[in-house]
């Protein structure tokens, strides 16, 4: 198996602990990823359930060289992926670069937020970052955060574009979308379920895997429900979905769980 092959499966969208003071709890922190780590999940560092938008830049720095040296020591060598995007292209670039120097091992590139760039300025804001780094990178599109969708042709211009482009989360809730993005991007790009929800559906459809939520809490239960699939247990995935379900659901009472 390559350190790639490793996002097939389970990247828990890690809560950040805070202090009273809004600030990162350091040890909490550690605790948490060796949790999941022991339960073996993959690591994300700084996505929108670690609160990223709301952490200074120091402060991602800060849980980005504690994920990795959390990851160093575990000697189970967990895969590493920094949120490093912006909806400006200089600071995502900075992030990136700053993760690449910090030992991750691939960063989580969202669509630029706010400004609703169109499609072209997309490939052009992707592509920028692609060359300043050589991290494997996985697009993100929820369009529902950040006002603007990554249609499915501008996914697979990018994914033939640029070699460092190697999957996509998704988090649309559009599953023509997705059908189409699995359809046509290279067989080896990696489709990743953004919606715990929506896993079972997307990996019917041939996604790798999940970025979740639900595994800060449960993460043994979600390696189980997608080594299911992987192994094309279906029955027994299907039983889980129907389990997990309201679970998946409970979690968004409020928008950003965390």
């Amino acid at each position: 198996m390559t350190k790639i092959d490793k996002l097939k499966n389970v990247i828990t969208a890690m809560i950040s602990p805070l202090k009273e003071d809004f600030t990162l709890d350091e040890e909490k922190y550690r605790e948490f990823i060796r949790f999941q780590i022991k339960n073996g999940c993959q690591l994300l560092t700084m996505g929108t359930t670690g609160e990223s938008a709301t952490l200074s830049h120091e402060e991602h720095h800060v849980a980005m060289d504690i994920c990795v040296d959390e990851a160093k020591k575990s000697g189970k060598d967990p895969f590493v992926l920094a949120g490093a995007g912006s909806n400006s292209t200089k600071e995502a670039i900075s992030l990136s670069q700053y993760a690449e120097k910090a030992g991750a091992d691939g960063i989580l590139q969202v669509v630029p937020y706010y400004n609703k760039p169109v499609q072209h300025s997309l490939i052009d804001h992707f592509s920028a970052i692609a060359d300043s780094v050589s991290l494997p990178i996985i697009l993100y599109n929820v369009p529902s955060r950040t006002g603007r969708n990554l249609e499915a042709d501008t996914v697979s211009k990018l994914s033939y574009a640029k070699d460092n482009i190697v999957g996509i989360k998704c988090a649309s809730g559009d599953i023509d979308q997705i059908t189409k993005i699995i359809k046509t991007t290279p067989d080896d790009f990696i489709v990743l379920s953004g919606d715990d929800s929506m896993t079972f559906h997307i990996m019917a459809l041939g996604g790798k895997g999940v970025v979740s939520v639900a595994s800060n809490i449960i993460p043994s239960k979600l390696v189980e429900f997608t080594n299911s699939m992987l192994n094309n247990e279906w029955n027994k995935a299907r039983e889980m979905q129907l389990q997990l379900y309201d679970l998946f659901k409970v979690l968004f009472i409020e928008s950003n769980p965390g």
